[in-house]
């Protein structure tokens, strides 16, 4: 490699870097709306599931066609939440594996978000039998649970699961798989609540359905703010050693074009007293 290569490269990656520190800047805001969101909504979902709870050993088993359901058919029905874009690490990959590990693929359909996940259950051979890649997911979270429930209880599926990113931290996050339907009951109260009597008004039976539908539906939107903030997380984290990477690169280069350019200096200076020697040595 000579040294106006040496230049070219040093300036594109210069190039490069000035674009993965713009998108590191941009998943930095991103990332702290996207965590801020999941974890707001983490502690409503978790009251949500302590009032289930607690409701739930009072009222009766028909009180919900949730709560007597069963999956009739032979095939699973798939949440799968990914990603539209690339460049966020490992986020989409670890996703992949733990449906291969998991998910036989030729009896289950999905509804997709995201592109990647969609182009991945297609090559796999699986069917999609809704896509909300295009639109904003959050805003869709009903109209998918719609869609789930109407599916489940017309007796399509037998199962239907949610896979998904869970945040734990900016630096960690979990790949997960949890089941949506059929609705598991709860009969578990905390050993601090059994010695208290509730008094639940109205009965048990007219909050059970509603209760159950809103959790269901949370759990979803859970999964997609989740999601999201482990996506800007991951990209944030994957151009900030993008960027680290270019500088580490960028200072090879700046070395190697220093020693060129002291090669070139040295060898013009040798080649100079040589051709004044040979003069010299002409004119003796």
């Amino acid at each position: 490699m000579n040294l106006r290569q040496v230049k070219r490269k040093t300036k594109s990656i210069g190039n490069v870097k000035k674009i993965t520190k713009a998108m590191q800047l941009v998943s930095a805001v991103k990332m702290k709306k996207a965590q801020q969101l999941a974890i707001e909504g983490r502690a409503y979902r978790e009251s949500l599931d302590k009032i289930i709870a607690k409701v739930m050993p009072s009222a009766d088993k028909d009180a919900s066609a949730l709560l007597s359901a069963k999956g009739k058919g032979t095939r699973k029905l798939i949440i799968f939440v990914s990603s539209n874009k690339g460049l966020c690490g490992p986020f989409n990959v670890n996703l992949f594996r733990l449906l291969l590990k998991n998910i036989d693929f030729h009896n289950a359909d999905f509804i997709s978000i995201g592109k990647k996940g969609s182009s991945f259950v297609l090559r796999m051979g699986s069917k999609v039998i809704a896509d909300y890649s295009l639109t904003n997911p959050l805003l869709e979270t009903s109209a998918i649970f719609e869609l789930v429930i109407q599916n489940f209880f017309s007796g399509a599926y037998k199962e239907v699961q949610l896979v998904y990113n869970t945040f734990i931290s900016t630096l960690r996050s979990d790949p997960s798989i949890e089941t949506l339907l059929p609705f598991v009951r709860k009969e578990d109260v905390p050993e601090a609540d059994k010695t208290f009597e509730y008094l639940i008004e109205p009965s048990p039976e007219e909050l059970i359905e509603k209760l159950l539908m809103s959790y269901l539906e949370e759990k979803i939107r859970g999964a997609l703010m989740n999601s999201e903030a482990v996506e800007h997380s991951s990209r944030m984290i994957a151009m900030k050693n993008a960027t680290d990477n270019a500088n580490d690169v960028i200072y090879n280069l700046t070395q190697l074009g220093n020693k060129l350019r002291q090669e070139k200096i040295t060898n013009e200076l040798l080649d100079m007293i040589t051709a004044k020697e040979s003069v010299e040595g002409n004119s003796n």
